[in-house]
């Protein structure tokens, strides 16, 4: 059991969804020390930077350390915000803290209007587009089309795809991180984690006309103080016309089932199909979106699959944020 459970915190394993808080409240506290990194170099490092809205109140962000510059960016086409900070060559040593205090409520939107509203498809072209990993033509277009077939609102077609998600994947606990969400691999192979599972819906919901996007952040412990350094998660969203962003998360459906062994018709399971259909629990926190992400300032690699991670290049080069030892850095929570 610890194997599956090391990085994240499974709810099942301490309630079903009705006996979940409400809200959940914290200081999260990232660590970097690169100071062991290939000295006499010049490193970079930018951190996924929270902001406050309608589900979370972020404050009391503070930020130290000793480097010779730092701000606070985004990027231009998602417009993810970001913590950069740099430090000369000469420096020996390469220290950075963040702190932020984070209010996070359950999020529940299911009172849907009962006619779709007009809409615009070219106003959403940014989240019916592919990306590198997910494409929405060839296979996956022809998937898509069978699963919405007879379905003729976005409402129809995104439930569609959310519940065929949850019915055709798996969590894959040796998937390293939370999984690239490389869509044609999970085309062959459904098993992954987070970033798959989400990554694989929201192709198929784009392919299908429905606008979506992956979230990425990281979930708040349950316990007073807990080390979440590993506890990245991704969650999806679909765009419903004259109502807004509507939360799914088929992969902690998936991952609920592993942990407690349940099959499609144990009550249990659709009880957690039924509560991350959107809704999603407070034991997280929202710090980016967006894919192939060219990051402000510019890194020297290649664009980021995804941000939810710490990153940093040393000479120009990047470091693995999926081996935060290696990488040297730790991120802990504390409730308020």
């Amino acid at each position: 059991m610890k194997r599956l459970i090391a990085g994240a915190t499974l709810m099942a394993l301490v309630a079903a969804p009705a006996a979940w808080a409400k809200n959940r409240s914290g200081v999260v506290t990232v660590n970097v020390d690169l100071s062991a990194q290939s000295p006499g170099q010049e490193a970079k490092l930018w951190l996924p930077y929270p902001v406050s809205d309608g589900d979370q109140s972020i404050t009391d962000i503070k930020v130290s350390g000793d480097f010779a510059e730092s701000g606070v960016y985004t990027d231009r086409e998602h417009g993810t915000p970001m913590l950069y900070a740099r430090w000369a060559n000469d420096a020996r040593s390469r220290r950075l803290t963040l702190t932020f205090a984070a209010d996070r409520r359950e999020v529940r939107r299911r009172d849907f209007p009962p006619k779709e509203a007009p809409w615009d498809p070219t106003d959403y072209r940014q989240y019916l587009a592919p990306t590198s990993l997910g494409p929405i033509d060839g296979r996956v277009k022809k998937l898509a089309d069978r699963i919405t077939s007879g379905k003729t609102t976005v409402l129809e077609k995104a439930k569609a795809i959310y519940d065929w998600t949850c019915e055709n994947t798996y969590r894959n606990p040796d998937t390293k991180g939370c999984g690239t969400g490389d869509v044609c691999s999970l085309l062959e192979n459904p098993g992954g984690k987070c970033t798959d599972i989400s990554s694989l819906f929201i192709a198929l919901c784009r392919a299908a006309g429905v606008p979506a996007r992956e979230i990425f952040g990281i979930r708040l412990g349950k316990k007073a103080t807990e080390d979440i350094t590993t506890w990245q998660h991704c969650w999806a969203e679909f765009y419903l016309p004259g109502y807004g962003w509507v939360p799914a998360d088929p992969a902690d459906v998936r991952k609920a089932v592993l942990v407690e062994k349940l099959d499609q018709k144990n009550p249990k399971t659709q009880e957690y199909r039924d509560y991350f259909w959107g809704g999603i629990d407070p034991y997280r926190v929202r710090l980016a979106v967006g894919r192939d992400l060219t990051l402000s300032p510019p890194q020297a690699g290649a664009p980021l699959n995804t941000f939810g991670y710490p990153y940093a290049e040393v000479g120009g080069k990047p470091l693995d944020f999926y081996d935060p030892r290696g990488f040297s850095y730790t991120i802990t929570y504390r409730e308020k």
